[in-house]
């Protein structure tokens, strides 16, 4: 759920958060791993979480111009490494490392991009010269003739999403002026001080380098947040998305610029406020130019987070005019996409809850059948969801990851991709087989995915826990987990573990993504209590051993469920929301909630109370733990102090556990460790076995 930043919430949450502060303190590591050690556990839980944390997690892959070399990038021993192996001939002993030459060590590179004619390659690193702040990112250029590389900018920000202009002779990218913090609403939002929403608002903005001279220059005006951009193909325009600050609120209300970089005029082509049909006050994301210059391609939908991306693909004259949707009707959620040719687009879209990657041609409105694939995994290449990098030989570079395969690197031809690199080969899954889940309610048919207990025996019964994924506008695609919250753990712990994708989930086009509008925790609930109706049948579940979990909306929907049926004996609900109405008060990316609301709270607060657990809150007896971050932004603090205050006061067992300098996303790994540590812990004893 995309629920940004809380600097002009309301002035309750000083008191409130600390409030819970004192009651409870924020946990700090060593704190965790002394609670750790007195709790009751499962012996298992240790080695589950080391072997999840053995895994390297290739982070991006960018196939060269020519098909011949794929650039990615690996985590590991503390630092992130560029590598670049041969397609035709994988063979990690021969793989190159890109360094900057500088000799510093402790630090990282990432982002590769190839230049047009393939002979250089960018990427960002922190191993920089000395006279460089330490750890700040700079902008590289690698040469494939000699090897070695030249820092071309020394500049004090964020550095983000490196894309080469046609010519090859600059290199834009997103870039925040002396950041504090990483753009976005998931990371922890700055401590609360000054003019709230006026001090300290930082911008995104496109800056551009040039390759021979290394000059730079911001190029899009101070007054527009970017958060996604593309160069047009004469290399003298961009096509962007952008909002009024702040950045983390407006991006549900983003319009689509072009400029020209010789004036430095931007002109806003689409502004979906303004405009009648289906796209009228959604969302837009990946613009890009046709390969003549008199189009811009992009996403268009009903969308809760900026990088979940899902929708139809759209397009309009760059000049401006009135949006075509060239994929209406259509049973699936592009997400990503690129021109493969002057009529052809190649798109990467959720269908149902696996990966899909087909091109379509423009001419007829119709997918080109040889060209369709489908993968019950996820995938991307790094840079924005479900991205593909695509050579000028139609061949590709990704990564895809599993619930049975450890992520690495693919490249190839579409219908012969060959592994690239082979990070986690020892890697196993500790946890049971998959099983794609489909049934019907309320007429829609719905998907998901059952993750069987670990060494299943059918002669016995086993506890069904139910995840449910964030977002809402978001799907369960299967991935290999990492220490961090998330169901597939439980599985390895005796679970059956089921994943759906209810209305409200990408997947199934735009008419079910938009399905759970104004009717948030109603029909998307219906929609998961039918789907275990069709488990209970088929499998051998303990009915009296199910549990309920989730982050973010999922959280929510674990607050709110436990309100409206006692089916679940306990329940862990992970950055939720239990008062729509106090919330919208007390975040300030409050314009996402209009277009899934339908008016703001104070034009209709009933649609708003309609969805609220807390109005419903003297029907729980589900024991439930609730965990956040202190700066979780997204979804403030206060409303999981809300929820707990309410169980407890209503004598239902609930603990409270705030972890400090964190968001929505935490990044603190004894953080990320404890929180599923005491979820298994939670489940295992209030759910125990006969």
């Amino acid at each position: 759920m995309a629920l940004a930043d809380f600097r002009t919430c309301s002035p309750s949450f000083h008191f409130i958060a600390f409030t819970a502060v004192l009651l409870l303190g924020p946990i700090s590591a060593a704190q965790a791993e002394s609670d750790a050690a007195t709790a009751p556990k499962d012996p298992r839980i240790g080695s589950l979480i080391e072997t999840l944390g053995q895994t390297k997690i290739p982070s991006e892959a960018a196939i060269s111009p020519d098909g011949a070399t794929v650039a990615w990038s690996v985590r590991s021993h503390g630092s992130t490494q560029i590598h670049l192996s041969d397609v035709a001939n994988p063979d990690p002993a021969k793989e190159k490392i890109v360094s900057t030459g500088s000799g510093a060590t402790d630090c990282s590179s990432s982002n590769p991009k190839w230049s047009p004619d393939g002979e250089s390659l960018t990427f960002v690193s922190g191993c920089t010269a000395k006279t460089d702040a330490k750890g700040q990112d700079q902008v590289f250029l690698w040469s494939k003739s000699t090897g070695e590389s030249k820092q071309l900018t020394h500049l004090t920000g964020n550095i983000d999403s490196l894309a080469w202009s046609h010519d090859g002779k600059s290199i834009g990218f997103l870039f925040v002026e002396n950041a504090t913090r990483s753009a976005g609403a998931l990371a922890a939002m700055k401590p609360w001080s000054g003019v709230i929403g006026e001090d300290g608002v930082e911008i995104q903005r496109v800056g551009v380098v040039q390759v021979a001279t290394g000059d730079f220059a911001q190029v899009t005006p101070a007054n527009l947040h970017v958060y996604e951009f593309n160069w047009s193909p004469d290399s003298k325009s961009l096509a962007f998305v952008a909002a009024n600050p702040p950045g983390e609120n407006n991006w549900w209300v983003a319009q689509l610029y072009t400029e020209d970089l010789a004036t430095g005029q931007p002109k806003s082509i689409l502004d979906t406020s303004k405009i009648s049909g289906s796209l009228h006050g959604l969302q837009i994301a990946v613009p890009r130019w046709s390969p003549n210059g008199k189009q811009i391609a992009f996403i268009g939908g009903i969308m809760s987070d900026q990088g979940s991306t899902g929708g139809d693909l759209y397009l309009i004259p760059s000049t401006g005019g009135e949006p075509k949707d060239v994929t209406p009707g259509r049973n699936a959620s592009v997400a990503y996409f690129g021109w493969a040719g002057p009529e052809i687009i190649a798109i990467a879209e959720h269908v149902g809850g696996s990966s899909h990657l087909v091109a379509l041609d423009l001419a007829t409105g119709k997918d080109i059948p040889q060209t369709s694939v489908t993968f019950p995994e996820s995938i991307g290449a790094g840079d924005l969801v479900m991205s593909v990098s695509l050579s000028h030989e139609h061949t590709i570079a990704l990564i895809r990851s599993s619930f049975e395969r450890a992520p690495e690197v693919w490249a190839g031809p579409l219908h012969d991709l060959k592994q690239i690199t082979h990070l986690n080969d020892d890697l196993k899954p500790t946890w049971g087989k998959t099983e794609n889940i489909e049934w019907t309610n309320g007429g829609f048919k719905v998907q998901g995915w059952l993750l069987y207990p670990a060494n299943y025996d059918p002669a016995k019964k086993y506890p069904l826990l139910v995840s449910v994924h964030g977002g809402p506008s978001a799907a369960v695609t299967p991935r290999w987990p990492g220490v961090g919250y998330g169901g597939v753990p439980f599985s390895a712990l005796g679970y059956f573990v089921f994943m759906p994708n209810p209305r409200g989930s990408y997947g199934q086009g735009e008419k079910f993504t938009q399905a759970n509008v104004k009717d948030f925790g109603y029909g998307d609930l219906h929609d998961i209590l039918a789907g275990m109706d069709v488990l209970e049948k088929r499998f051998p579940i303990d009915k009296n051993r199910e549990g309920l979990t989730g982050w973010s909306y999922g959280g929510f929907m674990t607050m709110f469920g436990v309100t409206q049926t006692n089916r679940f004996r306990a329940a862990v609900a992970g950055a939720g929301i239990s008062d729509w109405k106090s919330y919208y008060g007390e975040n300030s990316i409050d314009q996402w909630m209009v277009p899934f609301f339908g008016k703001t709270v104070y034009d209709d607060a009933d649609v708003y109370a309609k969805s609220s657990a807390i109005e419903y809150i003297k029907k729980v007896k589900t024991p439930t733990l609730v965990v956040v971050g202190d700066r979780d932004g997204e979804c403030p603090a206060p409303q999981s102090f809300e929820f707990w205050h309410a169980l407890r006061a209503e004598g239902v067992k609930t603990q409270l556990v705030i972890y400090p300098n964190e968001g929505h996303a935490f990044r603190d790994p004894a953080h990320r460790r404890d929180v599923l540590e005491r979820a298994l812990n939670w489940f295992e004893t209030e759910m125990p076995a006969n």
